[in-house]
Parts: C-alpha cells; sequence; structure tokens
C-alpha cells in the first residue's frame, strides 16, 4: 500500500517507507510526502527478522532464478520489472506489488532502457542478519555477473 501526504506515526508491526527520503522505519515515522507502508502478520514458526531493502537495477539486468528463505513483498519505486514464478509471467510499473513465497524460484528482468528499483519488507532467518539472502536454482547462475545491487535499511527481529 503506497499513501499520499500522511504520517504515518503509528507503533506496531509495520513498516514505513519514505520515498522522497529514501529511508524505511520500522513501528512509524511522520512523511511529508509519499510512503509506502508494509503491515507484518507472517508469523512462520523459529526466529525471524523483518529485513527492509532496496534492491537496484541498471537498464537490462536481471536476477537469475533464485530463492529467498523467507517471503515478502515488492514494491517498484520505478521502472519497469518482469517476474516470472510458477509458470506465470507478470511486468509491474512504479508503485505496483508483487508477493514472493521465498522457496518459489523466480527469474526477474529489469527494463532494458532505464534504470529499475525496488522496496521489499521480507522475513529472513535470524542466522542470515546481515547477509545475502539470494540462493540461485543453478549454480552455474553464482558465477555469473550481477548487476543489481542491494541496499539494507534495516532488520528488525520479528516480536
Amino acid at each position: 500500500m503506497h499513501t499520499h501526504g500522511v504520517a504515518a506515526a503509528a507503533d506496531g508491526l509495520r513498516v514505513v517507507y519514505d520515498v522522497a527520503r529514501d529511508d524505511a522505519h520500522w513501528g512509524g515515522a511522520p512523511v511529508d510526502g509519499t510512503a509506502i507502508v508494509w503491515e507484518v502478520d507472517d508469523r512462520p514458526p523459529g526466529d525471524w527478522l523483518v529485513r527492509c531493502d532496496r534492491v537496484d537495477f541498471p537498464p537490462g539486468g536481471v536476477a537469475y532464478r533464485h530463492t529467498h528463505p523467507g517471503p515478502g513483498i515488492r514494491v517498484l519505486l520505478h521502472g519497469r520489472i518482469r517476474i516470472e514464478t510458477r509458470g506465470e509471467t507478470h511486468e509491474y510499473g512504479p508503485y505496483e506489488q508483487w508477493y514472493e513465497e521465498g522457496p518459489e524460484p523466480v527469474y526477474a528482468a529489469a527494463s532494458d532502457t532505464e534504470d529499475t528499483a525496488f522496496v521489499r519488507v521480507m522475513l529472513v532467518p535470524v542466522e542470515l542478519a546481515g547477509k545475502r539472502t539470494i540462493r540461485y536454482v543453478d549454480p552455474a547462475d553464482d558465477e555469473k555477473p550481477k548487476l543489481q545491487r542491494a541496499t539494507i535499511y534495516f532488520e528488525h527481529p520479528l516480536p
């Protein structure tokens, strides 16, 4: 969900991403412009972190078929991205969202003509704090150049 011109200040199991400031907060934060807000209600068994990060792709960037250990919702900030998973293909534009289960393989292809970026909130096992969570389905893809760049805003223990 994204909102315009609101103060997303309530505490709780919530992540607030301030689009103009390119900054994210756990709980709540005042936002003067556009905000993207996630309510965290997924509670798998075990110890998890809530991670908010951003992934940037240059034109033509791809994320080869991969998985993550936990679920999450992504929201495209700018550009276009094609997501292939479960035998289906969807293309997303700015402020459109999609859900990834984590263990289900996903292939992502960014726009060929413009920079593309998305922000996401996903659950990460505590033992992966501060570490990359992407695992390539084909081990040969580990050796291929990776053009995407991820920036972690925060990780917070899931209460």
